[in-house]
């Protein structure tokens, strides 16, 4: 198999979902209505933190960031397999494919750190509630999603780059639904050992840290929660921290059973399905997930869409 210059490949061939004729209407028709909800329910959520004054706090504002973030990673992945399904092709452009990977690589970064951010603004919140406003006050908030924006892009920088110096040989079918970086490394013919580094390097720091600092926040919150004496003060200290708890287990829950499957199940098909599931459900749900386990969300979103409906009876009035 002879080597190609990166220069020289003009396409890659993604796994479709279905070979079945009669099957991929239905994806289609599924997977749409995935996209649009995820869309309708983010676009509520930010909608709902812009309307409302009292919203505009810490834990919203990492929220209303939250919801921009799950918009952008879906629109990165599904459009595209829902075109090549409908089309009946597996193809994606060399551009379009290192693109894509710049875009998951960034917004699945700046996810990992939103939620080890909203970790640390329900400890503050929790285990120092006299001095919240002070810690999180409005510039150190915005500091800290400047300073996530600034390493997720150096950190996809750096993988994009190392990417586009890669030969590959006449194996051009990424075994996904979407270009992945791993998975484009293993297609290479040259010597990839420096993306591999890069890869553990980069998940080990920017990927450990914050899922140490998710752990570290709630061990001190369980334990300054355990020391109430009231009871109602401790079932609504873990109700505000149930919504965050519930995206933290669904997004790294899916992200592990991905890693899982890909290693333990010899299967590209079974791996590209746990794919979908990582970067679709979690998407999906988190709106659902925020707006019904937080009563004052809940508020917000109901006085909201009854100014939407206002608005539209007027117009049709």
């Amino acid at each position: 198999m002879q080597p190609r210059n990166h220069t020289d490949v003009s396409e890659f061939l993604l796994l479709v979902l279905t070979d079945d004729p009669e099957l991929q209407p239905l994806f289609v028709f599924l997977f749409l209505c995935m996209y649009l909800v995820t869309i309708v329910g983010n676009l509520l959520i930010i909608l709902t933190v812009i309307s409302d004054s009292h919203l505009h706090t810490p834990m919203y504002f990492f929220l209303f960031n939250m919801s921009f973030t799950d918009i952008y990673l879906s629109t990165t992945t599904i459009p595209k397999m829902l075109i090549n399904i409908q089309a009946e092709s597996q193809s994606i452009t060399y551009t379009g494919c290192i693109t894509q990977i710049y875009f998951v690589l960034f917004f699945a970064s700046l996810e990992n750190f939103l939620l080890a951010i909203m970790a640390y603004d329900r400890y503050v919140a929790i285990c120092h509630p006299l001095r919240y406003t002070v810690i999180m006050n409005t510039n150190f908030c915005g500091l800290l999603i400047l300073v996530s924006l600034f390493i997720s892009i150096v950190d996809t920088l750096l993988h994009s780059l190392m990417v586009l110096q890669l030969t590959f040989c006449a194996d051009l079918e990424i075994p996904l639904f979407f270009c992945e970086v791993v998975q484009l490394i293993k297609l290479a013919c040259s010597d990839t050992l420096i993306n591999n580094i890069l890869i553990y390097i980069a998940a080990s720091i920017f990927g450990g840290i914050p899922v140490c600092g998710i752990i570290f926040s709630y061990i001190r919150i369980v334990s300054s929660v355990l020391r109430m004496p009231s009871v109602g003060g401790k079932y609504k200290a873990f109700s505000v921290c149930g919504s965050h708890l519930s995206v933290v287990f669904l997004f790294y829950g899916t992200g592990l059973g991905v890693y899982i499957s890909s290693a333990l199940i010899n299967s590209s098909r079974n791996t590209a399905v746990a794919s979908v599931i990582y970067t679709v459900v979690p998407q999906m749900l988190n709106p659902f997930i925020y707006s019904l386990r937080n009563r004052d969300m809940k508020v917000a979103l109901r006085k909201l869409i009854d100014k939407i409906l206002m608005v539209f009876q007027e117009c049709i009035l």
